[in-house]
């Protein structure tokens, strides 16, 4: 019986969660055994045809180039499933969504004319059809393993999508909003990352995107409290997950 084919494809994007799978190491040798690595660049430059049974797609659309190539990978991947804030939210690069593209584009280069790209970094969801999104950027080692096992069983994987601040609480963490008025995402985000800045005394900064039904407006409510200016609350909810339809709402509401 022929083995599941994978494919791993790279949009706008630093690479980091295509790096998250190859630091899974001994356990990506045993998912290896169970499916044909059919194209995924980063690892090797061996390149089999599609169509694939399963493609992770990293990385976020910001070309017209790039907008057709993923109706076409679309096309020839039975399952496709985003990993990262870029490909799920439109990533760091989303922050464009909110300046004038071509000005920026007369300030960088010398000859703008030569540069094609758009006015917006967007998810990938917002081209083709998705059958998940892994959130993080990062993505979560451990929440990558489950995804590709589960998907490889006919399951639905076991992510969480309760509040960064569930974690905290597991762990143990003294809030740091509570205790030390620090300004922190955790409420609003969803949980993955094992609790990384609190655990160190720094707020969330919302690496894994909004939580299910986050209610930004409610928290944001308690940072003006603590003292946080306008434009402070409008940039706060831009970082990773600029793009993030929540975050970027609430955003813009402070603009």
């Amino acid at each position: 019986m022929a083995r599941p084919k994978l494919a791993v494809w790279k949009f706008a994007s630093c690479d980091g969660c295509q790096l998250t799978l190859l630091d899974c190491e001994d356990e990506l040798l045993d998912i290896a055994g169970q499916i044909d690595i059919a194209h995924f660049l980063e690892a090797t430059s061996s390149i089999d045809k599609g169509p694939y049974d399963i493609s992770l797609v990293e990385g976020s659309i910001t070309t017209s180039h790039d907008a057709h190539r993923i109706q076409e990978i679309r096309k020839n991947s039975r399952t496709l499933i985003t990993i990262g804030a870029c490909a799920t939210a439109g990533g760091i690069q989303a922050l464009r969504n909110f300046a004038d593209v071509e000005a920026f584009t007369r300030s960088v280069y010398a000859h703008p004319e030569f540069i094609d790209t758009l006015d917006t970094s967007t998810a990938i969801a917002d081209h083709v059809p998705v059958d998940f999104e892994l959130r993080g950027c990062p993505v979560s080692k451990h929440q990558l393993l489950e995804l590709i096992t589960a998907t490889l069983a006919g399951r639905k994987p076991h992510v969480s999508r309760a509040s960064q601040c569930t974690e905290c609480k597991l762990s143990g963490t003294v809030c740091v909003m509570v205790a030390h008025g620090t300004p922190c995402l955790g409420p609003v985000t969803q949980a993955g990352c094992g609790n990384l800045c609190p655990s160190h005394g720094r707020g969330c900064y919302g690496c894994f995107g909004p939580k299910e039904n986050p209610n930004p407006a409610a928290l944001t409510g308690h940072l003006a409290a603590l003292g946080m200016a306008r434009a402070e609350l409008r940039d706060f909810y831009r970082s990773f997950n600029a793009g993030a339809p929540d975050f970027e709402t609430e955003s813009r509401s402070h603009e």
